[in-house]
């Protein structure tokens, strides 16, 4: 099958959405069918393989709150003169440009805009204009549902969310997210170092100001406990602000963007694993983490539901209650069994449900469900992969 998947992120991806959009391309690749990915890149076209990948960067100028119809309009010429080289359209949220068109169409949504926008902590100036454009970005977004034949999402909370739009949260397949698991594994801690991990954008809805309230609580009790955070965003500096003015500057540890192999060790290594979310779809840095074995402790909130079973294998906790998470943790810096215990059920979830094979399998079934619908499925399979 020859798939054309549109997307906002950003390649070589850096992010949860990006990384889905890789992983699951290369699945498809390795089990024969072909993928070319439309993002957005900076003032002119470029086309590249892209670890066998056909990539475009379409050009995007940053003029807010016009930025995605500008984009929009340079996508839908390029995609003009090269649709007869697909079998089906996939698009994924947030903020691509929708358009019609006459081949098999799907959207997977991520995170709904009304609800993420919702969720956005208002904190700066900058975090009222996001909230804004979010508002505006719903318009686009209904409109993608209109011109999608299935659409699709990471989790069952974002399905029901999608009733906001009026659409019927039973029609929207719940697929989720996945890991690569012969990447992401546990392996015997290397330092002596103990210390709690977070990974993830320092942004708005991530409920980092709670992190770091939980964080100066176990640092008050636990001495020998550290926390590294990995990321960018726009509330690095905040934060970094309201550490230096606790007194445990010298316990928490900001490493900004890290790359993979970095980024996997400190998963390996790490002691516990936080989330402290107040909305998600279902993040990709919790699927991570427990496919390294790591404790989690999450707050109960989207697509850790799916995910989670507390006291199984992993806990859970109240949204927005930094006391609750300081209490999870303790109980797991206190009981090296119970660590143990819930880490090893975390992989046997991620290997159980959660790999790219899996994954890839129910979007190829999608795929040939619109089209047998589309009613080109026959030729498809005689001859067009």
């Amino acid at each position: 099958m020859r798939i054309c998947i549109i997307t906002s992120a950003s390649f070589p991806p850096e992010e949860g959405i990006g990384n889905y959009i890789y992983n699951l391309s290369k699945e498809l690749i390795r089990k024969g069918h072909y993928v070319t990915i439309i993002t957005r890149g900076s003032s002119k076209l470029q086309e590249e393989n892209f670890e066998g990948i056909r990539l475009f960067r379409v050009p995007f100028f940053p003029v807010y709150p016009f930025h995605v119809q500008i984009h929009g309009t340079f996508v839908k010429k390029l995609f003009s003169s090269i649709q007869s080289d697909f079998d089906i359209v996939h698009f994924h949220t947030p903020l691509p440009s929708p358009f019609e068109t006459n081949l098999p169409t799907i959207t997977t949504v991520h995170t709904p805009m009304k609800t993420d926008t919702g969720k956005i902590e208002l904190v700066n100036p900058f975090s009222v204009a996001v909230k804004l454009q979010g508002k505006i970005s719903c318009l686009i977004e209904s409109k993608l549902f209109d011109i999608s034949d299935k659409i699709t999402s990471v989790a069952s909370s974002v399905s029901q969310e999608l009733g906001e739009y009026g659409l019927d949260p039973n029609t929207v397949e719940v697929i989720g997210n996945g890991v690569d698991e012969k990447l992401f594994y546990p392996v015997q801690r290397k330092y002596q170092e103990k210390y709690i991990l977070y990974t993830g954008r320092l942004s708005y809805r991530k409920g980092l100001f709670d992190f770091i309230e939980c964080g100066i609580r176990i640092c008050s009790r636990y001495p020998e406990i550290n926390f590294k955070l990995t990321g960018k965003g726009p509330l690095g500096d905040k934060l970094v602000k309201i550490v230096n003015e606790s007194g445990y500057e010298d316990r928490f540890e900001f490493l900004g963007h890290v790359e993979k192999s970095k980024l996997i060790e400190l998963y390996q290594n790490a002691t516990v694993f936080i989330l402290p979310s107040h909305y998600e779809g279902l993040p990709t840095t919790l699927l991570e983490a427990m496919s390294c074995g790591l404790p989690i402790v999450a707050t109960a909130v989207s697509g850790n539901l799916d995910v989670l079973e507390s006291g199984k294998n992993g806990i859970l906790v109240p949204v927005k209650s930094p006391e609750k998470m300081a209490e999870a943790v303790s109980s797991l810096l206190d009981d090296e069994n119970l660590r143990t215990e819930l880490g090893v059920a975390a992989r046997k979830t991620i290997e159980e449900k959660y790999t790219w094979d899996a994954i890839s399998d129910k979007i190829l079934r999608c795929y040939y469900s619109v089209c047998m619908d589309e009613g080109n499925i026959d030729e498809i399979k005689n001859g067009r992969k």
